[in-house]
């Protein structure tokens, strides 16, 4: 397995171990907003304004809150991605809901999909409170983005992947190996937003789109590839690796 490190100015090299040098000062700052969410952060505060120029104060107070809450929702935190190939990668913050052996969909099922054989399928469930940016699990060519409308039942539950709101993005890296990953809308969901389009060419853990208002976002992990996470695990998008391709060990853990 080879896993690239970037090397800051202050890191020195010997003998293949890293040795990070004694000081510096990293300080914690608020996340960025993504733009497509500016609009709507622009919007609360505009009614919040409006509600204290009347002097409604309670419903004011209410608004700001709400205000504070769209534009924390979309938040765009800077992540730090795993440089190992063989890496599938979180494309969502969440809970780990849902690891099932599933035909693929047929949207990206066949020879120039998937394939037609049962594979894991790791699923993240995205709560109102989570970070909405989607990332890509590998870097390579967008083969295909299928959007497809639906329902907009509880993403938390398995017919959610059938029956709701959805767009299925199937990539393949430069050496055939395909995985594809559907955004799936929720209860409150009403917009799928992507930022890739077929022929597209992307790196791991690169943003592909959002969505609004809480979801779950499912992947399909490769023949021979078995997750490396568990149910009840809480996932990084762009950071926690869901499985390693073609490692097929397994592993067990314990909700505390």
């Amino acid at each position: 397995m080879s896993v690239q490190v970037t090397v800051p100015k202050d890191v020195a090299m010997e003998n293949d171990e890293i040795t990070v040098a004694l000081g510096g000062n990293v300080k914690w700052r608020f996340p960025s907003v993504h733009p497509e969410g500016v609009k709507f952060g622009l919007i609360a505060a505009a009614i919040t304004l409006a509600l204290f120029l009347i002097g409604w104060e309670i419903p004011g107070w209410l608004m700001v809150m709400v205000t504070i809450w769209v534009f924390a929702f979309f938040r765009d935190p800077v992540r730090a991605v795993p440089q190992d190939e063989r890496a599938i990668i979180a494309p969502a913050d969440g809970l780990i809901t849902l690891i099932q052996r599933v035909p693929p969909p047929r949207e990206m099922a066949g020879a120039d999909g998937l394939g037609d054989r049962p594979m894991i399928r790791v699923s993240i469930f995205m709560s109102v409170f989570d970070v909405h940016i989607n990332r890509t699990p590998i870097g390579g060519t967008v083969k295909s983005v299928v959007y497809i409308s639906g329902k907009f039942v509880n993403a938390d539950l398995d017919k959610a992947s059938e029956d709701n709101e959805r767009q299925h993005i199937l990539v393949e890296r430069h050496d055939g190996v395909r995985v594809g990953f559907t955004q799936i809308a929720g209860l409150v969901a009403r917009r799928i937003v992507p930022f890739v389009k077929p022929g597209d060419m992307i790196a791991a853990g690169q943003r592909i789109g959002l969505i609004r208002f809480g979801s779950r976002v499912d992947v399909y992990l490769p023949e021979g590839t078995a997750p490396r996470v568990v149910l009840g695990q809480r996932t990084v998008a762009g950071e926690t690796i869901l499985g390693q391709i073609g490692d097929m060990r397994v592993i067990s853990g314990i909700q505390q």
